[in-house]
């Protein structure tokens, strides 16, 4: 197995870890904790009881730039997993560009999120919140991987 090889494996690895953790971040309700309870982008759960959370716009800004850059992960890691097999031309620069884009938006998701509720008393990020942090430079690293 030749360096570029390699590369490709491991920007596929890397892709694969950031649809993990992207997908995990946006569909559990762990971003932030607090006493009696917790919430995601799409619940606030008290003690044991769950509710929508209102349509406040930059939690929408927020769950819509991490349901896209989970999407945009998928199809990133499906261009990387064709690049392993089949050598596709010219896909290795449109992983690339998808994976940085997957990383741009988690980036401007994660900050939102983070400006909105630092200031907030009592209140501290969970892991949802971490996992996402997570999937950015794994997201950025697949991007920079030499895909073809």
């Amino acid at each position: 197995m030749g360096v570029k090889r390699c590369l490709q494996f491991g920007g596929t690895l890397l892709g694969c870890l950031t649809n993990i953790f992207s997908i995990l971040s946006t569909t559990t309700n762990y971003w932030i904790r607090y006493p009696g309870g917790h919430s995601g982008l799409w619940h606030k759960c008290d003690n044991v009881t769950c509710t929508n959370l209102g349509c406040e716009t930059s939690l929408a800004v927020t769950g819509a730039c991490m349901v896209l850059a989970a999407s945009s992960g998928m199809v990133g890691l499906l261009f990387g997993l064709r690049i392993l097999c089949c050598e596709g031309e010219g896909a290795g620069q449109k992983t690339r560009i998808i994976f940085l884009l997957c990383s741009l938006l988690l980036l401007i998701a994660l900050i939102g999120y983070t400006v909105k509720n630092t200031w907030k008393k009592d209140v501290f990020f969970s892991w949802s919140y971490f996992a996402g942090w997570l999937a950015f430079p794994f997201a950025f690293l697949a991007g920079n991987r030499d895909m073809g």
